[in-house]
């Protein structure tokens, strides 16, 4: 289901590359207003004039015949992304680290109209079919496998993978729905107020602190790069990271961890997420452990628990902005208006 939400800025350096994109897509309405009610019409008009497009894709050429309305989402990302475009999916996962179940909390609001058609490794196809969908949205790098049988079902679009690369892949899922405008506008409100909080921050402190990033999760801990996601959120604020927490390396966003090894997340603020129940991770073992006590940050107060469905599986701009609340809170800086 389609519905539209209103622009919120325009673009920058994400943007120039989404204005190529432009030359050939989609101009977006700009309100939902009765004042509005013609313009959107018109602009309704544009975007679908600007079908059917082919999209090049990991997977091959992908023709849309018209802008897509009925949307199944296979992945967090691919629901953050179609959500913050104004769109009610027909179908989408569950996250599959997500305890409680059920879709993630922070988009709630977003998802009156949505059937599960999980779990996230193995999704329902006759569920999805059954949906009729015009677009079908994931990646390669979680259902490769079952490509040929979704295409079989709706025009499925595939980035390569997740995480890090969050905003590339908005600029698909917007590419594919004819709503370049929209994800040019969304992206630049994000990044001002990222920067902004940056800025208030170093204000503050003097100079910009060192963050790490530790997750509790089935196994041995992790800390996660700076090239992953929540590491691209970080480095939007203009944070620095520890470098056993540093990686240019695409297939290296994570790193594991014993309890022993601990002492690698040693920054000035540690921000904490747990993706299972505690006690299936090694939580306990971490934090009795005379090396994580040791840690400045412990000894100072300035460990910060945070959600893991944002940080971790949100990997969209509504995530992101659910993270910078969540730094502004532990810096003691006000979150920047948008």
């Amino acid at each position: 289901m389609l519905k539209r939400s209103p622009l919120r800025g325009f673009g920058r350096p994400v943007a120039a590359l989404l204005a190529v994109v432009l030359s050939t897509g989609a101009l977006a309405a700009c309100g939902n207003d009765d004042s509005t009610k013609e313009s959107d019409t018109a602009q309704a008009g544009a975007d679908s004039a600007a079908f059917p497009r082919t999209l090049k894709t990991v997977m091959g050429d992908v023709k849309i015949p018209s802008q897509p309305k009925k949307v199944v989402v296979l992945d967090t990302g691919e629901l953050d992304d179609v959500t913050l475009l104004g769109i009610d999916p027909v179908g989408a996962v569950a996250p599959h680290f997500k305890t409680e179940g059920g879709f993630p909390t922070y988009l709630e609001g977003d998802l009156k109209n949505t059937t599960d058609v999980g779990p996230l490794l193995e999704p329902n196809l006759e569920k999805i079919a059954s949906l009729k969908p015009d677009l079908i949205l994931s990646s390669k790098v979680r259902h490769e496998k079952v490509y040929d049988k979704l295409s079989a079902i709706a025009p499925t679009v595939f980035t390569e993978t997740t995480g890090g690369v969050w905003k590339e892949n908005l600029e698909v899922h917007a590419e594919a729905l004819g709503l370049e405008d929209e994800a040019v506008a969304q992206l630049k409100e994000y990044e001002t107020q990222a920067e902004a909080l940056g800025t208030a921050i170093e204000k503050k402190d003097g100079a910009m602190p060192t963050v790490s990033v530790v997750r509790f999760v089935a196994g041995p801990t992790r800390l996660y790069a700076s090239n992953s996601y929540s590491g691209v959120v970080l480095d939007d604020i203009g944070f620095q990271r520890p470098k056993s927490q540093i990686s240019d390396d695409p297939a290296v966003t994570m790193k594991d961890v014993s309890p022993e090894e601990i002492d690698q997340a040693d920054a000035d603020l540690i921000f904490v997420t747990t993706a299972d129940t505690p006690d299936k991770t090694q939580q306990k073992q971490v934090t009795a452990n005379p090396v994580w006590k040791d840690l400045p940050a412990v000894k100072d107060g300035k460990v910060f628990e945070v959600p893991d469905e944002t940080w971790m599986s949100g990997i969209g701009v509504q995530a992101a902005e659910e993270m910078l609340a969540d730094v502004a809170k532990a810096t003691g800086v006000e979150l920047p208006k948008q």
